[in-house]
């Protein structure tokens, strides 16, 4: 899909410079700068996620190990009962 970016002088300059260095197009180079971007975002997010959960359980008053076996325990539970 094509799409239509204006870009300062100077970054179309140093786009040239890689393009000739690297002997590609600068389409080729902003292409894979967009998805080095996507995937180092994603990358980022997913981490701000999973440290959102760090000490999750801080100001719980109950220990962990006894809300697994809690939890565990529904498990042999007669349903029909």
């Amino acid at each position: 899909m094509r799409t239509l970016v204006d870009l300062p002088k100077e970054d179309m300059e140093a786009l040239d410079r890689v393009s000739a260095e690297e002997r590609t197009s600068r389409a080729a180079i902003i292409r894979s700068a967009v998805s080095d971007y996507l995937k180092e975002r994603d990358r980022l997010r997913r981490k701000a996620a999973r440290e959102a959960g760090i000490g999750l359980w801080k100001d719980l008053d109950i220990d962990g190990l006894e809300y697994q076996e809690m939890m565990r325990a529904e498990w042999d539970r007669d349903p029909a009962a």
